[in-house]
């Protein structure tokens, strides 16, 4: 073989190992000054994210997560925020949990100071789950289904009023199905008005599927398990083509068994996925990569750098949330979990 030859081919190979190489990641532990449950997180830059959770916990930082600063909310001490999406840097919504007018919708634009309430749920069956947003005007909310039919609710102006899907626009929910609100992330949105949601707890898992803002929906089988406590708790795609989803049994979870699955055909079908190391809570896609990935849960996190084919343990320790910062060319993120534990990712 000639020397051109072989630096050909020992280039491949070191080209070919780099590419599946995943990147290095490092946890940074950071301090939240709370101890509440956080379940809720949404990063817009390297230096602006927000986090939420139980006992109307709001928290915000403008400085990376050196400080951490906690965001009073009226009369929310007794709700359990489960998800909050960062807008811009003046704006985001929170959303609470639970039977009825527990489950709610919060929006400030002016950094935390002031929060309007924009929607209660007055129907005692209704119990929301998650909520994502397409830009400044639409946005989604997923609840669980209510006498046979999904609650899914859009806004196509901020928030200022908030419609339920028609059941006509919307295929039939089957017995319990619902979602999971574990870690705000059974919603995936991509530009354009394609919106994913994941849903779990019935005797199937299936995805729901809209490509005009919510007015109308499909919806596809995939071979997640399910049960009351298992089911897919966390949806995410890449670009309008390749999408996973996690979850598993919440009950068990060190257990990773028929706990994901992956879409290359824009969410239509759905293979399943191995290799994650427990059940997993969230999972996001690295941003600007191509078929890079990380799936976290309370048993710890996994990375994939070829579309979840293949997995490498990177953290035992355990969150329930977690989002990579949306600004191009960031390389960081934070994860959310028990007694108010924040850490940042950086790679």
């Amino acid at each position: 073989m000639t020397f051109v030859k072989m630096f050909a081919v020992v280039a491949a190979a070191l080209a070919a190992a780099s590419a599946i190489q995943p990147p290095g990641y490092r946890w940074e532990p950071q301090t939240s000054g709370v101890t509440a449950r956080l379940r809720g997180v949404s990063a817009l830059s390297t230096r602006d994210a927000w986090a939420s959770g139980a006992s109307g916990t709001v928290l915000h930082t403008r400085d990376g997560g050196s400080t951490w600063e906690r965001v009073t909310i009226p009369d929310s001490a007794g709700l359990d925020f489960r998800d909050v999406d960062a807008i811009d840097e003046t704006t985001a919504y929170v959303l609470s949990i639970g039977p009825g007018p527990a489950s709610r919708i919060y929006k400030t634009t002016d950094w935390g100071a002031t929060w309007a309430l924009q929607f209660s749920n007055e129907d005692p069956k209704g119990f929301f789950d998650a909520m994502a947003f397409w830009d400044t005007n639409h946005g989604l909310v997923m609840g669980d289904s209510i006498d046979g039919r999904f609650d899914i609710l859009r806004t196509l102006d901020g928030g200022k009023t908030w419609s339920r899907i028609p059941a006509t626009s919307l295929p039939a929910a089957l017995p319990n199905e619902g979602a999971f609100a574990g870690s705000g992330t059974n919603v995936a949105v991509l530009p354009g008005g394609s919106a994913w949601i994941g849903t779990g707890a019935g005797p199937r898992c299936r995805v729901l599927h809209t490509t005009d803002y919510g007015a109308t929906w499909t919806v596809a089988e995939t071979p997640v398990a399910a049960s009351a406590s298992a089911g897919i708790f966390s949806i995410a795609f890449r670009d309008a083509q390749h999408g996973l989803t996690v979850g598993g049994d919440y009950r068990k979870e060190s257990e990773a068994v028929a706990n994901a699955a992956a879409s290359t055909d824009g969410g239509r079908t759905w293979a399943p996925v191995t290799g994650l190391s427990g059940f997993r809570s969230v999972v996001a896609a690295v941003p600007f990569s191509t078929g890079a990935w990380i799936a976290v849960g309370p048993s710890g996190a996994d990375a994939s750098d070829d579309d979840g084919k293949t997995w490498t343990n990177i953290s035992t320790a355990g969150y329930h949330a977690f989002s990579f910062a949306k600004e191009r060319g960031n390389h960081s993120g934070w994860a959310v979990g028990e007694n108010g534990r924040i850490a940042r990712l950086s790679w």
